[in-house]
């Protein structure tokens, strides 16, 4: 029960109307550089323990996190009292943690009792289309949904290819990644942007042609090099049992899929003005009906779906755990930089605006480099709140004056999310299954060989084209 200590703490703190008003969050101005030790403290150990001390990690990362959070709870008491923290916990769970774990619990628990098997021979032209259909559908159930549902495939159609480790690290650039970008739901940084107030189909306005920019020479890239590797086989490729091609098992859950994304749409163009105001935070009507519909739509998912699909897809809730635990920690840890950087030139971290802007104008290169750098070896969704703030928060100018800024750190966010196994929950996640089946996967930097050397020339290009 230790373990689940800290967020019951966090949530009764809360939880307390009385110390809940507005005028007690956190002043930017006042806050120096030691608030970011926290939130930098728990994504170099989310980046680095799994690495070097992965045993501790695996058995302790929900008391590592907790001992983060805890240090920054116990500096906004220090700092502005109990009604403080009070304030920053009840804001931060409420309108931004809460509706992102359940969306990202919804698209895992329902995607999970999906099992997709393919029919189809192991020759180039097979598994680019799988990458293909697997890039395009990130962006309908995320990410996460989509790398459950088709990285299983992807090894049974290659299972007796000598040579597999490429397909896997394109697999985890493309789908983990890359095809994301056109939706809220694709990635989470993106969601977490629609929360705070970007439209729904921004991403797929303004991404689609540098996400096509990436997508179609890596495709075909792929193709070229898989192409060569079978030229190499020494093993018959699988050939395709006669039959249907493509079979679903698990379909009770693929209408709950299309439901839960309709309730993301329907927050979306639903603008309600009735709301229920909770620990001074306004949840309007539609993010109500989103988040328990969705809640309820994850429970009939578990409570109705086939357990055969779940069973063969391995199914197990420690991903979700883990999202969970460390993201409610990491939210809490950012709550201070978030409000330094919007303070800009007026905050502690002057210094980072400033890198970001030039005569009071915004540096969108260096907002895309910048902020995929961090994402590559941090954690993409806490750092586009950190470049969301830094460029102002205001989703309208945003949209408006300021799109090529949100496009910037966007892309960054998203795209070289892929430059490391870390960058992204679902690229550890299917690392972990290719291996389980038997892959060799390369080390951290002989990924990132791999995807320095395919995504770097392709990120100079779009700079200089866009940029």
């Amino acid at each position: 029960m230790k373990k689940y200590l800290l967020f019951f703490v966090l949530i009764v703190l809360g939880m307390i109307p009385a110390l809940a008003a507005s005028d007690a969050a956190l002043q930017a101005e006042e806050l120096s550089l030691l608030w970011v030790i926290p939130f930098g403290g728990i994504l170099l150990c989310l980046s680095l323990c799994p690495l070097f001390v992965p045993n501790l990690w695996h058995h302790h990362y929900g008391k590592i996190g907790a001992a983060w959070a805890l240090l920054t709870l116990g500096g906004m008491i220090h700092h502005g009292g109990l009604e403080t923290a009070a304030y920053e916990v009840c804001h931060t769970y409420l309108a931004h943690y809460f509706p992102f774990i359940i969306l990202v619990g919804a698209l895992f628990t329902i995607s999970g009792g999906i099992k997709v098997t393919v029919h189809a021979p192991a020759t180039p032209f097979s598994n680019t289309v799988l990458l293909c259909v697997g890039s395009f559908v990130a962006s309908l159930i995320g990410t996460t949904g989509a790398a459950m549902l088709f990285i299983r495939p992807l090894l049974a159609i290659n299972k007796e290819r000598a040579f597999k480790t490429h397909s896997v690290i394109f697999f985890i650039i493309l789908v983990c990644n890359v095809g994301g970008a056109l939706s809220a739901i694709g990635d989470p940084p993106l969601f977490l942007g629609f929360l705070n107030g970007i439209d729904f189909f921004w991403p797929t306005k303004k991404l689609f042609w540098p996400t096509m920019m990436i997508l179609i020479p890596l495709l075909a890239l792929y193709a070229g090099i898989d192409h060569w590797y079978l030229k190499k086989e020494t093993l018959a490729p699988y050939k395709a049992p006669p039959g249907r091609r493509l079979i679903f098992a698990g379909k009770r859950n693929i209408p709950m899929m299309a439901a839960a994304i309709g309730l993301v749409l329907l927050s979306g163009f639903w603008q309600s003005s009735f709301y229920v105001s909770l620990m001074d935070v306004k949840l309007y009507a539609q993010d109500l009906v989103r988040d328990l519909g969705l809640v309820g739509l994850s429970w009939a998912s578990w409570r109705y779906g086939p357990r055969s699909a779940r069973q063969d897809n391995d199914f197990s809730w420690e991903p979700l755990v883990e999202v969970a635990k460390l993201f409610a920690a990491i939210f809490i840890t950012a709550a201070p930089v978030m409000a330094i950087l919007k303070a800009g030139d007026k905050g502690s971290m002057a210094a980072l605006v400033s890198l970001v802007t030039t005569n009071g104008q915004p540096v969108n290169a260096a907002y895309f480099w910048l902020s995929g750098i961090l994402s590559a070896f941090l954690d993409n969704a806490p750092t586009y709140l950190v470049f969301f703030s830094l460029s102002g928060g205001d989703p309208e100018a945003l949209m408006g004056a300021l799109d090529h800024t949100l496009m910037a750190f966007s892309m960054g966010a998203v795209f070289m999310g892929a430059l490391t196994y870390i960058g992204n929950a679902p690229n550890f996640m299917v690392k972990s299954i290719a291996e389980s089946q038997n892959v060799a996967m390369p080390s951290f930097f002989g990924y990132m060989a791999w995807s320095c050397g395919l995504l770097l020339p392709l990120f100079l290009l779009l700079t200089i084209l866009i940029y």
